[in-house]
């Protein structure tokens, strides 16, 4: 059984509580956003197993008695199998997150998050990605400028690389995206959601 640190809304600990009772009462706790980027610019997405969009490098819970940069850590282990230095990880934004969602079986999934968005340098070969393919089908690298002119509306597409296991190997392949490749929950827009972090990587990849 899992269980998270629960907050009121201005971030004060009040305790822990299952994560099913979190999220059917709506119940103010942390969760990671974690992108990694390397030297040349690029930033990962990872491509989700359910809907094949594009979100986080890594994302998930901060569970109970841990710290966020350790959530960080495991997430990106669990999900990709490598490990980060957390101490190379900056942080781009804590932001409120908001949304409650009709389940199949009528109840109601409340989230109520601090979502901890981080970024952090990657510069080992795609052979080092393990994917844990119950979640993950794999990456998908564009340059963070491509990126912001995309999700900007400045072009309609852009050229990414895919990276995907295959056996027991990692293999890569080029492909055009487009918007409609990002995952976009109602009420958010696509610069919204990314741009900040996207950003934060031109910023650090441009000094």
């Amino acid at each position: 059984m899992e269980y998270l640190d629960i907050y009121d809304e201005n971030g004060n600990h009040l305790g822990k509580e299952e994560r099913s009772v979190v999220h059917a009462l709506a119940l103010w706790h942390k969760t990671v956003h974690c992108w990694l980027f390397d030297k040349e610019g690029n930033i990962y997405f990872q491509i989700r197993k359910d809907e094949g969009t594009f979100y986080t490098t890594g994302s998930g819970h901060i569970q109970a008695g841990e710290s966020v940069k350790e959530g960080f850590y495991r997430e990106i282990k669990e999900e990709i199998g490598i490990e980060v230095d957390i101490d190379n990880c900056i942080l781009v934004d804590v932001v409120n997150f908001v949304m409650d969602r009709s389940n199949k079986d009528g109840s109601v999934f409340r989230d109520r998050a601090f979502a901890n968005v981080y970024i952090c340098d990657f510069e080992e070969s795609i052979d080092a990605f393990k994917f844990d393919t119950n979640e993950v089908k794999g990456l998908v690298k564009m340059t963070a400028k491509d990126v912001l002119a995309l999700i900007s509306s400045e072009v309609d597409s852009i050229n990414a690389t895919y990276i995907v296991a295959d056996n027991d190997k990692n293999i890569s392949y080029e492909e055009t995206v487009t918007r409609d490749n990002f995952l976009v929950n109602p009420g958010e827009t696509i610069l919204g959601k990314y741009g900040d972090v996207v950003r934060k990587v031109i910023e650090v990849t441009s000094k």
